[in-house]
């Protein structure tokens, strides 16, 4: 320790050294281009960091040790490369099922489905409030008839499939289940994630149905159903994804979403759940922006938190509960519809990063997203960036090539205390549900995008082609898909004969003991998987719960 110590203050006087000899007579004669130099979540960056900025540093260990700064695994990417799990849904399941297919052939290891607006707030294609809204930000999926077809030909013991989906996340669970029964699949043997986060839905995404707490008891429910019978399935990804989207700065989307990830330990644990059981199956679902060091410290910095929460809060003794794992997705609110075509260099940094940083499975955003779904040349633009830089920049030929470097651990280690003073923030409060009751991560959200957005307006923060380098006429004109009233029309179809050739008795039936599960507190995947298989709709399973648990109101922060 002297030793170090000692070194750190040479560190320190040979950069007091190389200031007074050297900088300042460069200084003297031409001044830097700015007075202050700030990353996207406007903190300051120093003109130079030395060993002098490590004085406070954990340790940088070795990949596949505790507390895993440097990765989970020893061998990084020499041993196996990320999955490529490209986003995918659109219009009707027969689109998207043909989409999945155009994937998989040409190189994509998982699948990731996108379902639409009214599947996500527990609507069918027939509710007077999904009118315009079917099949336009991802497929429309009201029945277990359309989960069938959306999945056509494609075995689920063969293919690991996410789904975006959270408040009525247990009912495509039981979907997900029901078709690998189906199909004769080995439910142990089953493999893929549901995002199932329902506490970012009331921090940044605002799609909801209950109030928090019921919310919370069904997010338990599959941890419970898939730790018995699903074993190799993650039955959540805690995703910061969508609060980085809504504002926050990198050191927020950490913080709560990490203690979000302890919120739903806590609970779990509550319900009789052993720790080292199924904390190994929650996944994590990061950001990846614009500033690229600090992306690559944000998911350091996540393992080593997750590693140190675990063991010390929750006295974890399985490796597997302290090893974070988690998927990228590239910044979507970063992309322009001005000059979209230079999304795609966004995209290949942002990828970058998300790799430099260790994720376990990525998805590259096309260009054309600030405009609609992407096409499919578009999404194939995208893949392609990913198989580039594993095959062709060498970046996957070193484990944590960026570690020891001065500025990144120092970054490192600033993300990992700046996230346990926001986990002691959250801890006053009780936790993170009584904190997001009481909207503290939603105003820090919220005052983060404000002064970003005055910083754009101010020209500190540069985006090209829209506060600088913009252009009055297009270089390219984009081809963008549309999605038109039609898919409404052919849902509907669906949906009348699923409801007109289904024993309507068996539905009536099984709703009613869906209700009376729900006021006994039991266990409900087993009844929802029931409902599925008697194609009960995803409305009418959410309808009946409504009767029981209410609605959630947002209060006025």
């Amino acid at each position: 320790m002297a030793e170090v110590k000692e070194a750190i203050s040479e560190s320190q006087a040979e950069k007091s050294r190389w200031e007074a000899e050297t900088l300042q007579k460069v200084l003297e004669k031409t001044a830097e281009r700015k007075k202050s130099f700030e990353g996207v979540s406007l903190e300051p960056v120093e003109r130079l960091y030395t060993a002098a900025d490590t004085e406070n540093l954990d340790e940088i260990g070795f990949p596949g040790e505790y507390p895993y700064k440097r990765g989970i695994h020893p061998t990084g990417y020499r041993g196996r490369l990320w999955t490529m799990r490209q986003f995918a849904g659109f219009s009707s399941p027969e689109k998207t099922n043909e989409r999945f297919k155009y994937l998989m052939a040409q190189g994509q290891t998982g699948l990731s489905t996108a379902y639409d607006l009214p599947a996500l707030m527990g609507l069918d294609a027939d509710s007077p409030l999904s009118e315009g809204e079917v099949g336009k930000c991802g497929v429309a999926v009201s029945s277990f008839a359309d989960f069938e077809v959306l999945f056509d030909g494609i075995n689920l013991e063969d293919v690991t499939v996410s789904q975006t989906i959270n408040a009525p996340a247990w009912i495509f669970l039981a979907f997900y289940v029901a078709l690998a029964e189906k199909q004769g699949c080995d439910l142990r043997k089953i493999s893929g994630t549901l995002q199932n986060d329902i506490l970012k839905e009331y921090i940044a995404q605002k799609e909801w149905i209950y109030p928090i707490k019921p919310a919370m008891k069904l997010v338990i429910d599959t941890f419970e159903f898939c730790t018995k019978h699903v074993p190799k399935y993650n039955p959540i990804s805690v995703s910061g994804y969508h609060i980085r989207e809504a504002g926050a700065t990198a050191l927020q989307e950490l913080a709560f979403t990490l203690r979000d990830g302890v919120e739903y330990v806590k609970y779990g644990i509550d319900r009789g759940l052993d720790v080292d059981e199924f904390v190994p199956r929650i996944s994590f679902f990061f950001n990846a922006h614009n500033d690229f060091f600090e992306e690559i410290a944000k998911y350091r910095a996540a393992r080593v938190v997750w590693a140190k929460t675990m063991k010390e809060r929750f006295g974890a003794k399985n490796p597997r509960t302290m090893q974070l794992r988690f998927h990228t997705q590239t910044a979507g609110v970063s992309l322009t519809s001005q000059q979209p075509l230079n999304n795609i260099a966004r995209v290949a940094i942002q990828a970058l990063a998300g790799v430099l940083g260790g994720t376990q499975s990525l998805h590259t955003d096309a260009y054309d997203e600030a405009l609609a779904l992407p096409t499919d040349q578009a999404a194939l633009i995208a893949l392609r960036t990913q198989q580039i830089i594993a095959e062709e920049t060498g970046v996957v030929n070193t484990v944590d090539p960026l570690g020891g470097s001065y500025y990144l651990e120092s970054l490192t280690q600033k993300m990992v205390d700046g996230c346990f003073d926001y986990f002691d923030k959250i801890d006053g409060f009780g936790g993170m549900v009584e904190a997001v009751e009481a909207g503290f991560p939603q105003r820090e959200i919220q005052e983060s995008a404000y002064q970003y957005q005055k910083a754009v307006e101010r020209k500190e923060q540069i985006i090209v082609s829209v506060n600088k380098y913009a252009m009055d006429i297009e270089l390219h004109k984009t081809d963008i898909l549309q999605i038109d009233e039609t898919v409404r029309e052919h849902q509907l179809e669906r949906l009348h004969e699923t409801k007109t050739t289904r024993d309507n008795g068996a539905v009536l039936n099984v709703l009613e003991k869906l209700k009376k599960g729900a006021q006994a507190n039991e266990n409900l995947m087993p009844t929802t998987i029931e409902a599925v298989k008697a194609y009960a709709t995803v409305e009418e399973i959410c309808t009946a719960l409504r009767d029981v648990y209410g609605i959630y109101e947002e209060p006025a922060f």
